[in-house]
């Protein structure tokens, strides 16, 4: 009950801010729902996919998204973050390696990653950076750059199971050079196309609980339109701020916790 009761936060999250509810999925999953890692990426994928393109038939419906933009990114990205889960996934050994006594097992790997990534997407929503100043019309256009980043971008969504919608703004504001506002519906696609592309990478070497998952993603985009309805009269900016300092407390917890800190 408990699980379903974060699930419903998780969509209302998303719907406040438009972002950001993802990352606290597998923490949820993992701590709360006693899931092992892989699975909880593997679950918090579909979560993600299946909310973010929700999201999108909003934006596509009020001509926000940019779809060439969105096919440039999302092609290599979504490759890569199939790969990722179909292969290297699986192939990561029970234990990576050792430091002196302490073990360093995959779940312990996937856990402090996840916790890195967590608080340099805290640092975004604290900061509040505003990417639509560097928007130069002049910039060259580098579509190796984009491959590059795109293929990054698909290797950490495989692995920690969130959509990296704060990495995919600021480039495709940075190297696309669309508008910030278009930018930010057009990352809700790729994250929609990414995050469900790489969930199926799973299908064939985790099994899935589909009751479980269907349940938990129907609260979580429950969630979302309370969401939706407590945007309009909720500060949107101190909020995202509260939460990004929420986010960063979680991300210590986890890397304290799974160090054996605390």
């Amino acid at each position: 009950m408990i699980g379903y009761i974060g699930a419903i936060i998780v969509g209302l999250t998303l719907g406040l801010m438009g972002g950001g509810g993802s990352i606290i999925t597998v923490p949820l999953l993992v701590y709360v729902v006693a899931l092992s890692p892989i699975t909880a990426t593997a679950y918090s994928l579909f979560v993600v996919g299946t909310t973010s393109l929700v999201g999108s038939v909003r934006n596509i419906q009020q001509k926000q998204v940019d779809f060439k933009a969105a096919v440039a990114f999302a092609v290599p990205a979504f490759i890569s973050v199939f790969l990722t889960r179909k292969y290297l996934m699986p192939a990561l050994p029970d234990v990576l390696f050792s430091l002196g006594s302490f073990q360093v097992t995959r779940h312990v790997f996937i856990m402090v990653f996840f916790a890195i990534v967590m608080m340099l997407a805290s640092l975004s929503m604290i900061k509040n950076f505003n990417f639509s100043k560097n928007n130069d019309a002049d910039r060259t256009f580098n579509p190796p750059i984009i491959i590059l980043q795109a293929i990054v971008l698909g290797v950490v969504t495989g692995i920690v199971g969130a959509g990296g919608g704060f990495l995919i703004v600021p480039a495709l504001v940075l190297l696309v050079h669309i508008p910030m506002k278009r930018a930010v519906a057009t990352s809700l696609l790729v994250v929609a196309v990414n995050s469900l592309v790489g969930f199926l990478g799973d299908l064939e070497t985790i099994t899935i609980d589909w009751a479980f998952l269907l349940a938990f993603n129907a609260f979580a985009i429950g969630g979302i339109f309370i969401g939706i309805s407590l945007n309009k009269i909720v500060d949107g900016k101190k909020l995202k701020k509260g939460f990004g300092w929420f986010v960063m407390v979680i991300g210590i917890y986890i890397v304290a916790k799974e160090l054996s800190i605390i």
